[in-house]
């Protein structure tokens, strides 16, 4: 018996950000026999700018936007039946701060090839750009809603940061990042440098670091907008 193979599909960042898909998306999407998309809507559409005259009902669908048992199962009977799957997060890198790493580790127990290909990952750009360390740095999701919750999850981070040099990197949905700035504002130290990546891959992407003291007094306005942050130390 042959698996078939699993491609880790290039997905955009930002709706005009076209520059950042690598010239080889449209043959590995030909490679694939069905899709395991985080937004299926949104990856039809895209997969139909990249390849007009793809028929998109020829395929098999199955949203990951919540990884369950039955999903795993499906996923795994199609590799066994040889079918190749791609796997696509709503934005970036599949497997990265997404649903499809459950999938992925169905596939690694399995034997089967998995074949991740570049995409633009906000994470890494931000951290790219930030003048922080980039050999030692933690990747944290989002932080707890819970005011007391958050201010200790701050300065914790904030403790690491001083005592490893480790850079610390998050994110916040669009219409919460304003409060968790100014969450960060009260609980860092005034030197503690914050970097904030704004609609990266974007006509308006921003990449800048500086001091909470200065983000203070130079309040930005993030609300709706995808951002990245990240606190640590510059060389």
């Amino acid at each position: 018996m042959t698996l078939g193979k699993v491609y880790l599909l290039p997905m955009l960042l930002h709706e005009e950000g076209w520059e950042s898909i690598p010239a080889g998306t449209l043959q590995w999407i030909q490679q694939c026999d069905a899709f395991f998309a985080e937004n299926e809507k949104t990856t039809r559409r895209y997969f139909k700018k990249i390849w007009k005259e793809m028929v998109i009902d020829n395929y098999a669908w199955h949203s990951i936007h919540k990884v369950e048992q039955a999903q795993i199962q499906i996923f795994t009977q199609l590799l066994q039946e040889g079918k190749n799957i791609g796997i696509i997060s709503e934005a970036g890198c599949a497997g990265i701060a997404d649903p499809g790493q459950q999938l992925v580790a169905a596939a690694q127990n399995m034997g089967a090839i998995v074949k991740p290909y570049v995409a633009p990952s906000s994470l890494l750009l931000a951290l790219m750009a930030s003048g922080m360390n980039g050999q030692l740095f933690q990747f944290h999701g989002y932080l707890p809603i819970d005011a007391l919750e958050r201010k200790k999850k701050i300065q914790a981070l904030e403790a690491d940061t001083k005592q490893r040099g480790c850079t610390q990197i998050f994110i916040e949905t669009p219409y919460r990042n304003n409060q968790l700035l100014e969450a960060l504002l009260q609980n860092l130290h005034p030197t503690t440098k914050i970097c904030i990546g704004v609609e990266i891959t974007g006509p308006s992407e921003t990449i800048q670091t500086a001091t909470a003291s200065h983000w203070k007094n130079n309040l930005p306005d993030l609300h709706k907008k995808l951002v990245v942050f990240l606190i640590g130390a510059v060389s």
